[in-house]
């Protein structure tokens, strides 16, 4: 998929332990350490990023559900998106839960960051009509949009001015501006529509370029500020899920993957599926946005 666009070479497996749906990655520059979820088993990984780029397991984090995403605070706080609500972990290591602040059966909490302000947005999966909405302090909560099909992967330029938003069954990548100030949002504006697979998590790097892993398509895109595809990183296993910038120089492309929905044959075909991958693209990322540890 994609073949015409070219490659900065293929993403090797990282780690030996294969997760049903990994998302989420992300890097803790105070722990030096990698962080991503495995949803459905609503658990946190955390992962010592060697000099090899593999990835050496350290902890797992059992949440009360799911773990749609995770967000860290600067003194090592995590914040996890559950099925309806918001779940804290302090650091000494001490889980508490929000109230519920969505509802349905067959919805759940899916990827979501912290904000250049600290506050956590987070988007929803479900039957249709699905929520982007932003949590502030005391767990209010601003609606950003509630027409979304499967909220997906978020992602601010370098200046925290534009927002970037995934809206994944309808292969639509929306750009807004964002005022991490005053929580000001500017009118959603479609940056791209894809022509092939199903964008899934996505991150940004020093030069404002989006990185938008393709669910269904076995890479992941570099994609222009002015929208147009200049390169990609093929990964072998089909669903790729996110990509996030890892390690002291923010110089290693680490990308989950899952097994979720995939036929037989093509986890014959790409046994690594389900792990997570790294590889050197040549650019930097840009640091995490801490969470503000306020609820």
């Amino acid at each position: 998929m994609y073949d015409d666009t070219p490659s900065l070479g293929t993403a090797l497996a990282a780690t030996t332990t294969s997760h049903f749906l990994a998302e989420g990655p992300l890097w803790d520059p105070v722990g030096e350490r990698v962080l991503w979820v495995d949803i459905m088993a609503g658990a946190v990984h955390t992962g010592r990023l060697e000099a090899d780029d593999s990835i050496t397991a350290l902890e797992r984090i059992d949440f009360p559900d799911t773990a749609g995403t995770v967000a860290l605070s600067a003194r090592g706080d995590l914040v996890v998106a559950g099925r309806h609500g918001l779940h804290y972990r302090d650091a000494a290591g001490a889980i508490t839960s929000g109230r519920t602040l969505i509802e349905g059966d067959g919805r759940r909490f899916n990827d979501g960051k912290a904000d250049p302000a600290g506050r956590l947005v987070v988007g929803t999966k479900g039957p249709g009509g699905e929520v982007l909405l932003r949590v502030d302090a005391g767990e209010s909560v601003t609606v950003l949009d509630d027409d979304l099909t499967l909220s997906n992967g978020l992602a601010w330029t370098a200046d925290g001015r534009r927002l970037y938003s995934v809206d994944t069954m309808t292969r639509r990548i929306f750009v807004r501006d964002y005022d991490a100030a005053t929580g000001a949002v500017g009118e959603r504006r479609l940056f791209i529509e894809l022509e092939q697979g199903h964008p899934d998590g996505m991150t940004i790097d020093a030069h404002d370029h989006l990185w938008v892993a393709v669910w269904g398509g076995g890479c992941v895109l570099r994609i222009a500020p002015s929208g147009r595809i200049v390169s990609r990183v093929e990964v072998p296993a089909p669903h790729t899920s996110c990509p996030a910038f890892a390690g002291p120089g923010l110089d290693v492309l680490v990308i989950t993957t899952a097994t979720e929905n995939l036929p037989a044959e093509e986890r014959a075909a790409f046994p690594a599926s389900g792990s997570l991958f790294t590889i050197r693209p040549g650019v930097a990322g840009l640091p995490t946005n801490f969470w503000s540890g306020i609820r």
